[in-house]
């Protein structure tokens, strides 16, 4: 017992100095450049937009931030490099929608979606559009689900790709709608927009800032929006749950920022604070508003509930519909 109580007093002398240090650390930082990890290829939306917010936290926490792009299997490779990175608040992730994909998209994923990251932010979301080519004799989405129940297998609809959020709005409709289409997959949004408007498609899911040009143009007609709620920016246009029989439906591209499991809880915090700061600089949210992004920072807490909340709704769809990039 002699022996044991100076050991015990050294033991907690030397937590008292660990905790001193984590908490001086946190203090202090950031003390060196910041990496924003971005799972996607340069020039891409998500890669735009982060560097813009970039921008703006350099110039509040007085270090680089900067945007390593890690794009490759389904943004697994970018989230894996994240996942398995030092918890000291220097490397970030950028992530998406398909963050809640993943996990039931492949056989196996070398992190884990739920325990590998901390939640930090979100940051937004950006809804998409039902838009038909105008010479589908449709105007509301009633309309259009009544001509594909009247043909069935007939009417196709183009994604960007297998399990992409397009695609998985699609599924989402059709599905609720109980309607039998032909899904038709292209590499990108742009190949099934040509498509769309050369009539080889019926209907397709993009976003609402890569189609604002045909649609001023009435190159395609829209029908509804994706999001919950009417877009500020476009009022009189529907969205799809405000047709009787897809109440509840709802699916728009969100962002979010992650660090790896295990970063100190006051430097998450401290990242809190700022990306909200970044986030609500009049300039950039303008900006990223005028461009159809619903600007919506909130706290790590309520980023952990959705996507916890996103996990379980889709892959509820993902597994009811077989959907497999493996």
């Amino acid at each position: 017992m002699q022996r044991t109580i100076p050991y015990l007093a050294a033991g907690l002398t030397g937590l008292a100095l660990v905790f001193s240090a984590s908490a001086h650390a946190a203090d202090n930082y950031p003390t060196q450049p910041i990496r924003i990890v971005v799972p996607t290829t340069a020039g891409g939306a998500a890669d735009i937009m982060t560097r813009k917010i970039a921008k703006k936290l350099s110039e509040s926490m007085n270090v680089a931030v900067v945007i390593e792009n890690k794009p490759g299997a389904g943004n697994t490779i970018g989230s894996n490099y994240v996942a398995h990175s030092p918890p000291d608040g220097y490397t970030l992730l950028m992530t998406y929608t398909d963050h809640v994909f993943n996990p039931y998209m492949y056989a196996s994923l070398p992190y884990d979606t739920r325990k590998g990251f901390e939640p930090v932010t979100f940051v937004g979301e950006v809804p998409m559009v039902l838009v038909v080519n105008p010479k589908v004799k449709v105007t509301t989405i009633h309309e259009l689900t009544e001509l594909a129940k009247a043909e069935p297998g007939k009417l196709n609809y183009a994604s960007a790709g297998n399990g992409t959020s397009l695609h998985l709005a699609a599924v989402l409709f059709t599905s609720m709608a109980d309607i039998d289409v032909m899904h038709i997959p292209y590499k990108g949004t742009s190949p099934g927009l040509v498509d769309l408007l050369g009539g080889r498609v019926q209907f397709m899911f993009p976003t609402l800032v890569s189609i604002d040009s045909s649609l001023k143009d009435g190159t395609v007609r829209a029908l509804a929006v994706t999001s919950a709620k009417r877009v500020p920016g476009n009022p009189d246009l529907p969205t799809i749950s405000e047709t009787p029989g897809l109440e509840g439906y709802e699916a728009s591209i969100w962002y979010a920022v992650l660090a790896p499991a295990g970063t100190p809880k006051d430097i998450i915090a401290k990242l809190n604070s700022e990306f909200h700061k970044a986030l609500g600089s009049p300039d950039l949210k303008s900006e990223l508003e005028g461009q159809g992004f619903s600007v919506a920072p909130g706290t790590p807490e309520e980023l952990a509930e959705k996507i916890d909340l996103e996990l379980d709704r889709w892959g509820k769809v993902i597994r009811e519909n077989n959907i497999s990039l493996n």
